[in-house]
Protein backbone atom coordinates (compact mmCIF):
# COMPACT_ATOMS: atom_id res chain seq x y z
CA UNK A 1 0.00 0.00 0.00
CA UNK A 2 1.29 3.46 -0.88
CA UNK A 3 1.34 6.35 1.52
CA UNK A 4 -0.31 9.58 0.25
CA UNK A 5 3.08 11.26 -0.24
CA UNK A 6 4.38 8.36 -2.38
CA UNK A 7 1.25 8.50 -4.51
CA UNK A 8 1.52 12.27 -4.93
CA UNK A 9 5.14 12.06 -6.05
CA UNK A 10 4.35 9.25 -8.48
CA UNK A 11 1.32 11.14 -9.86
CA UNK A 12 3.32 14.36 -10.20
CA UNK A 13 6.14 12.54 -12.00
CA UNK A 14 3.64 11.02 -14.48
CA UNK A 15 2.03 14.41 -15.15
CA UNK A 16 5.45 16.02 -15.72
CA UNK A 17 6.50 13.22 -18.08
CA UNK A 18 3.28 13.63 -20.09
CA UNK A 19 3.78 17.38 -20.20
CA UNK A 20 7.37 17.04 -21.40
CA UNK A 21 6.31 14.60 -24.11
CA UNK A 22 3.75 17.02 -25.54
CA UNK A 23 6.07 20.01 -25.99
CA UNK A 24 7.40 21.14 -29.35
CA UNK A 25 10.53 23.23 -29.91
CA UNK A 26 10.70 25.17 -33.17
CA UNK A 27 13.61 27.31 -34.34
CA UNK A 28 12.88 30.47 -36.30
CA UNK A 29 15.23 32.80 -38.17
CA UNK A 30 14.74 36.49 -37.35
CA UNK A 31 16.56 39.35 -39.05
CA UNK A 32 17.55 42.62 -37.43
CA UNK A 33 18.50 41.47 -33.92
CA UNK A 34 21.87 42.90 -32.92
CA UNK A 35 21.98 42.94 -29.11
CA UNK A 36 20.53 41.71 -25.83
CA UNK A 37 17.77 44.31 -25.96
CA UNK A 38 16.69 42.90 -29.33
CA UNK A 39 16.66 39.38 -27.90
CA UNK A 40 14.51 40.55 -25.00
CA UNK A 41 12.01 42.39 -27.20
CA UNK A 42 11.53 39.40 -29.51
CA UNK A 43 11.34 36.95 -26.60
CA UNK A 44 8.79 39.08 -24.76
CA UNK A 45 6.44 39.36 -27.74
CA UNK A 46 6.66 35.68 -28.71
CA UNK A 47 6.13 34.58 -25.10
CA UNK A 48 2.69 36.23 -25.21
CA UNK A 49 1.45 33.70 -27.78
CA UNK A 50 -0.87 31.16 -26.20
CA UNK A 51 0.84 27.85 -25.58
CA UNK A 52 4.40 29.20 -25.54
CA UNK A 53 6.33 28.00 -22.49
CA UNK A 54 9.88 29.17 -23.30
CA UNK A 55 11.69 31.45 -25.76
CA UNK A 56 15.45 31.71 -26.33
CA UNK A 57 16.61 34.37 -28.81
CA UNK A 58 20.22 34.65 -30.00
CA UNK A 59 21.12 37.92 -31.70
CA UNK A 60 24.44 36.60 -33.03
CA UNK A 61 22.81 33.85 -35.10
CA UNK A 62 19.39 35.45 -35.51
CA UNK A 63 17.80 32.25 -34.29
CA UNK A 64 14.91 32.04 -31.86
CA UNK A 65 14.02 28.72 -30.20
CA UNK A 66 10.38 28.56 -29.13
CA UNK A 67 9.05 25.79 -26.91
CA UNK A 68 5.28 25.38 -26.88
CA UNK A 69 2.58 22.89 -26.01
CA UNK A 70 1.92 22.24 -29.71
CA UNK A 71 2.69 23.48 -33.19
CA UNK A 72 2.44 27.27 -33.41
CA UNK A 73 0.78 29.21 -36.17
CA UNK A 74 3.61 30.84 -38.12
CA UNK A 75 1.39 33.87 -38.74
CA UNK A 76 1.10 34.46 -34.97
CA UNK A 77 4.88 34.20 -34.61
CA UNK A 78 5.39 36.58 -37.55
CA UNK A 79 3.00 39.13 -36.01
CA UNK A 80 4.79 38.90 -32.64
CA UNK A 81 8.20 39.42 -34.25
CA UNK A 82 6.81 42.33 -36.30
CA UNK A 83 5.38 43.87 -33.11
CA UNK A 84 8.86 43.69 -31.58
CA UNK A 85 10.23 45.57 -34.62
CA UNK A 86 12.01 42.74 -36.41
CA UNK A 87 11.39 40.48 -39.40
CA UNK A 88 10.62 36.78 -39.30
CA UNK A 89 12.53 35.15 -42.16
CA UNK A 90 10.96 31.75 -41.51
CA UNK A 91 11.70 28.47 -39.79
CA UNK A 92 15.40 27.75 -39.49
Amino acid sequence: MHTPSEYSVRTLRTENEESAMSTVTTTYQVSGMTCGHCEGAVSEEISRIEGVSAVRAQAASGQVDVTSTGELDDTAVREAVDEAGYELVGRA
